[in-house]
């Protein structure tokens, strides 16, 4: 009986460590008092990761290097914010619920500080 239980246990750890982000996703960012948005479409294989984003700043990107490992997300975009030039960020998130994931995005903006983004799941 033990063993069972054991055995089920660990089932259930390996399940949850293992979270699906698929969806759509809507980020919030508070900068300056002022409020930006940016939407997320992941689609998730195991623990790789693809899909895209969009924000009326930088446009549409694709999602690459995209990986989810437990309650950790990481991914890279290259956007070319109005027309300037290429800038790749990277994104490391944080799984904080089935609904709620919270960013952390460096490269390129900023003065080289990490932004953070609030996304929620729709």
């Amino acid at each position: 009986m033990k063993k069972r239980l054991l055995v089920l246990m660990a089932v259930l750890a390996f399940t949850a460590s293992a979270a699906d982000i698929t969806g759509n996703w809507k980020a919030t960012l508070d900068m300056g008092g002022q409020s930006m948005e940016r939407t997320f479409v992941f689609k998730q294989d195991g623990a790789k990761l693809t899909g895209e984003t969009t924000s009326s700043m930088m446009g549409k990107s694709t999602i690459t290097d995209g990986k989810v490992d437990g309650d950790t997300v990481t991914f890279t975009i290259t956007a070319n914010p109005g027309g300037q030039g290429d800038m790749k960020l990277t994104y490391k998130g944080k799984i904080v619920s089935a609904t709620e994931i919270k960013f952390a995005v460096e490269g390129g903006m900023a003065g080289g500080q990490a932004i953070e983004w609030d996304a929620k799941k729709q």
